[in-house]
């Protein structure tokens, strides 16, 4: 039996088990939309740490941030893993428990735009209207993403350049048949599996790959051959043609390297801002069981965060050190961890490893796609164009609107095969700006009004657009001509955005008039109340 079929039976063998789980929850999550995208608020600690932290990371984890690490050394991964890891703690520190708390006192939401509309009385659905859209726009992005995973994982395997096969039948349409069967808890139980698989997928191949390259001494040794590196405060600078790393006799060239500055360094750790405005996170937030969980289910969340992300960064250093010249593109850096797997281990083995590539992908994409599903659902259907709609309508809408979402997705992962980790960083923006200050205020200042809850989230979700498209290239150019300012204007456009959102809840909020007693009457409930 080659090679290649084993590796694909480790993989199918996974692939197998997770839809076995959504035919398991099947019959369970169709007897109702808040068992079908909310479990019923169900979820022990244990899963909702690992299911909100499975599906936050993705294919991102064990592809885009060793690939960064491989292609410009440490530095900009590190920052955006601290950014991460401080962002995770924080957010289940501070957010998960009032969200959990207020969901549920604000009219049972079982989404997060039905949160936002039913926070602030909006009975005309403005707020899930906008909410919804920007869920649809920027999970499609997202999901994409994840194909693009599933198709360089496949298109390794199959050493074929088309991955569309690969990637529609082995990676969209089975995550999209799980996730159709089981709906949430589904989808949460296979996130619970996937997490424990993308760690120990990390660790086996961290520890394995020590060992092959000769321990931390020659790898440190192999490394500072590499101007900065391995320098927290700076960043390698392949030399490249057409984006290309030229290689000499095996060894790959760089060039002197650059200072890895404050403004830099700020914008990388804003990744963190990201955490409180992630659909799939919070969800998971107003899930859970009860209150007194959410502890537990924190220590949970940061210590599989800071070993999954460790591990993952040193990964790619260890890819560099001990096959230095064997990828030469940032895109092509994203498959350090296939191929160390596949060296390190048996064929079947291999597979089963490399599938933690499968569960990190799937336990995003699965989210991704449910959340954009109960937008148009849920969110659209019921909550604003037919409000008369039955349970059983909301759910077929729901099926069609995951396949619709499945396919836009695939399309736009076909469009081009970019690096995962720009894809990602930029869905990730839309989220964090549009929906994560008006978390905030919404869950702790009980001053916050309708107006600038509007104003705050249009505001955010455009700046991001505005700044991505607009304003960063106008300062690359500056930053090419030498310009200083180019650099401000380059940063990540998640916090500028962020700022913006704020400032805009903040003033209107203040300029309009203040919110009813009834809404002021919720808001103190939800300090003091536990379920």
């Amino acid at each position: 039996m080659s090679a290649k079929v084993q590796t694909l039976i480790g993989m199918g063998a996974y692939l197998l088990v997770m839809i076995a789980i959504g035919l398991w929850y099947a019959r369970r999550s169709n007897s109702s939309p808040e068992e079908y995208f909310l479990g019923k608020r169900g979820l022990g600690p244990w899963v909702a740490a690992m299911s909100a932290e499975a599906s936050d990371m993705s294919g991102w984890l064990l592809m885009g941030l060793p690939g960064v690490a491989y292609f410009t050394g440490i530095g900009e991964a590190f920052w955006t893993a601290l950014g991460l890891f401080i962002g995770t703690w924080v957010n289940w520190a501070i957010v998960a428990k009032r969200l959990r708390t207020y969901s549920q006192i604000a009219g049972n939401a079982i989404t997060l735009p039905d949160f936002f509309s039913k926070r602030f009385h909006d009975k005309r659905r403005i707020l899930t209207a906008i909410a919804a859209l920007i869920i649809i726009v920027f999970f499609s992005i997202y999901a994409s993403s994840q194909f693009v995973a599933f198709g360089k994982l496949f298109g390794y395997v199959f050493d074929a350049e088309d991955y569309f096969i690969a990637m529609v039948i082995l990676g969209a349409v089975l995550v999209t048949l799980y996730t159709l069967l089981g709906g949430f808890l589904a989808e949460s139980t296979t996130d619970l599996i996937q997490g424990f698989l993308m760690i120990g997928a990390l660790l086996l191949v961290l520890v394995f790959g020590v060992v092959h390259a000769g321990g931390v001494g020659a790898i440190t040794e192999n490394l500072t051959k590499f101007s900065r590196f391995l320098d927290i405060f700076g960043i390698a600078t392949p030399d490249t043609v057409d984006d290309i790393q030229k290689v000499a006799n095996g060894v790959p060239l760089f060039g002197p390297g650059k200072n890895y500055g404050f403004l830099a360094i700020v914008s990388t750790m804003a990744w963190g801002l990201g955490y409180f405005g992630m659909p799939q996170v919070l969800l998971r937030f107003m899930a859970v069981n009860k209150t007194s969980n959410i502890r537990k289910s924190r220590n949970i969340a940061v210590i599989w965060c800071f070993l999954s992300m460790f591990a993952a960064i040193v990964i790619g250093l260890i890819g560099r050190a001990w096959l230095p010249g064997l990828l030469t593109s940032a895109g092509s850096s994203e498959t350090i961890f296939i191929h160390l797997s596949t060296r390190f281990f048996p064929p079947l083995i291999a597979g089963i490893v490399v599938s933690g590539i499968l569960a990190a992908s799937m336990s995003s994409s699965d989210s991704y796609m449910l959340i954009a599903s109960s937008a148009v659902s849920n969110d659209i259907v019921k909550g604003i164009i037919k409000k008369d709609a039955d349970e059983a309508l909301v759910m077929w809408i729901a099926r069609i609107a995951m396949l619709a979402v499945m396919v836009f997705g695939v399309i736009l992962a076909l469009s081009g095969n970019e690096s995962i980790f720009r894809i990602v960083s930029y869905a990730w923006a839309g989220f964090g700006a549009a929906f994560g200050p008006l978390i905030l205020f919404s869950l702790f200042w009980k001053r916050t009004t309708f107006p600038a809850a509007v104003a705050g989230m249009v505001s955010g979700g455009a700046m991001v657009i505005i700044w991505k498209q607009v304003i960063a290239p106008m300062g690359k150019k500056l930053v090419e001509q030498g310009t200083e300012i180019g650099e401000v204007l380059t940063i990540y456009e998640l916090l500028p955005a962020f700022i913006i959102s704020c400032l805009v809840i903040l003033v209107v909020s203040l300029a309009t008039q203040k919110p009813s007693a009834e809404i002021e009457k919720q808001f103190e409930a939800a300090k003091v109340t536990e379920f």
